[in-house]
């Protein structure tokens, strides 16, 4: 069984978090959040700013379990400390399974529809299929064989992608607000149907894909420097950063075209209205690297998935996943795995969403509901937690984890709410029948029941 070098500082961390999570949602979830809001600026920004206080509280209570301990791939490790091995192994399931991958496979498709936009491709074009295939497999390929070059790459694109996010903040509030365009967003709501309770829930859960991967950094702590250290400092800096940068850029955004516009035409008209066709072009460029850092962040947490189940002797073949490439120092099995798992899931996201609908019932978003998944999946680590760090203060052992429950159980009701409610009420008075969280939740539970077919119990159990 191989050990992985400790090779990532605090810089690299910081950037996992900032550049995991400000990529790809930021840009195209803007016009998803003002299309369920029907166009309504003051709940918009509320969506965002509820969904990262989310994320905060999260974090936090992650950077606090991060000083207490330390093994293989963050998560696992501390739902294992709180609930035992056998949690921790269908946690790890779920992940590698289902919410690293089915993230990663909507972020190639993502990276490969704005790299399509500059030549004029759209969203679903065949051209763009390839693409976002080509960058799935290049971006493996690059944390398979170069792992140390895969963190570099990490720290470059996170920096890149700040220009965009940076310049619209503040240039597209200075132009709107000269113009007359922010405040007059501000004014108009395209849709006041949406503007109610359905608009927040279905806004905030738009923001969910936004906030996600903030929990990837936790994967690297087993290949991180000081990681009782560095890991909490990683995950609170880069929780506040990326809700600044996400409110800021928002508002930013619109000031540079009406509501009505990028509902209709998304983020890259405000970019083009304020920098123009050049100015506009070369943004779109910074946005195709801001996507491409994502999907690394995403493949690093993907390729190491299986391994971190087979290090703790559990999941099918453990003997072979757990193996480490001598040359590499990467976990060469897992990241195949990885790989297969991913090209798999951004076929379902395909056929489901950019298509009329290969899959009948059993169509759903799967960009944000394993996401909402995961928030419940914590839940019993936080109860757990409270149980068992009888040393604790009581900020730390009761505060901190009951806010976070909260904060997980509103993103399962706004979840529910957003895909399962208002869906259902809508299909019912077309007398129709759609309830996508309930399909999904099939699907969820077949692959689970798969983990449990080939779980292994680990040899001091």
């Amino acid at each position: 069984m191989g050990k992985l070098e400790k090779r990532y500082g605090l810089p690299t961390a910081i950037c996992m978090v900032v550049g995991t999570v400000i990529g790809s949602g930021v840009f195209f979830k803007a016009q998803t959040v003002l299309e369920k809001t029907g166009g309504n600026m003051t709940l918009g920004i509320l969506s965002w700013i509820i969904t990262g206080v989310l994320m905060i509280v999260c974090s936090a209570m992650f950077a606090v379990m991060a000083t207490k301990y330390e093994k293989v791939s963050g998560v696992v490790d501390y739902a294992e400390a709180a609930c035992g091995s056998g949690y921790a192994y269908y946690l790890a399931w779920f992940m590698v399974n289902i919410y690293y991958p089915a993230m990663t496979g909507v972020l190639a498709w993502v990276s490969a529809r704005y790299f399509g936009e500059i030549l004029g491709w759209g969203a679903a074009d065949p051209e763009v299929m390839t693409i976002a295939a080509l960058f799935l497999v290049g971006n493996y390929a690059l944390n398979a064989f170069s792992p140390k070059l895969a963190g570099k790459f990490q720290v470059s694109a996170t920096v890149v992608k700040m220009i965009p996010i940076v310049l619209m903040a503040i240039v597209g509030v200075v132009v709107g607000s000269v113009k007359g365009t922010l405040p007059e967003n501000f004014a108009t709501v395209v849709d006041p149907a949406l503007g109610g309770m359905s608009g927040l829930f279905g806004g905030i859960v738009a923001t969910v894909f936004a906030y996600e991967g903030w929990i990837v950094a936790t994967s690297i702590n087993a290949e991180l420097k000081n990681p009782k250290k560095n890991l909490p400092i990683a995950l609170a800096l880069g929780a506040v950063i990326v809700v600044a940068a996400y409110v800021l850029y928002f508002i930013g955004v619109a000031g540079g075209a009406t509501t009505g516009e990028l509902i209709e035409k998304g983020a890259p008209t405000a970019f083009s209205n304020i920098f123009g066709g050049v100015g506009g072009k070369i943004l779109q460029v910074c946005i195709v690297i801001s996507c491409l850092g994502t999907l690394n962040g995403l493949m690093v947490g993907a390729t190491r998935g299986m391994y971190a189940i087979a290090v703790r002797e559990q999941g099918p073949k453990p003997k072979m996943f757990s193996q480490v490439d001598a040359s590499t120092n990467m976990t060469s099995n897992s990241a195949v795995w990885g790989l297969l798992v991913c090209c798999i899931w951004m076929v379902y996201f395909y056929g489901a969403n950019l298509t009329s609908g290969w899959f009948g019932l059993f169509n759903f978003d799967s960009s944000e509901l394993p996401i909402v998944t995961i928030y419940a999946l914590y839940i019993p680590i936080f109860i757990a937690w409270m149980k068992k760090e009888k040393e604790l203060g009581v900020v730390k052992r009761f505060v901190l984890p009951i806010a976070s429950i909260i904060a997980c159980l509103f993103m399962v009701f706004a979840a529910v709410y957003a895909h399962g409610i208002t869906p259902y009420l809508a299909a019912a008075e077309a007398g129709k029948f759609s309830f996508p969280v309930l399909f999904y939740l099939i699907v969820f539970a077949v692959i689970m029941i798969a983990g449990v077919l080939v779980k292994k119990e680990k040899k001091n159990d």
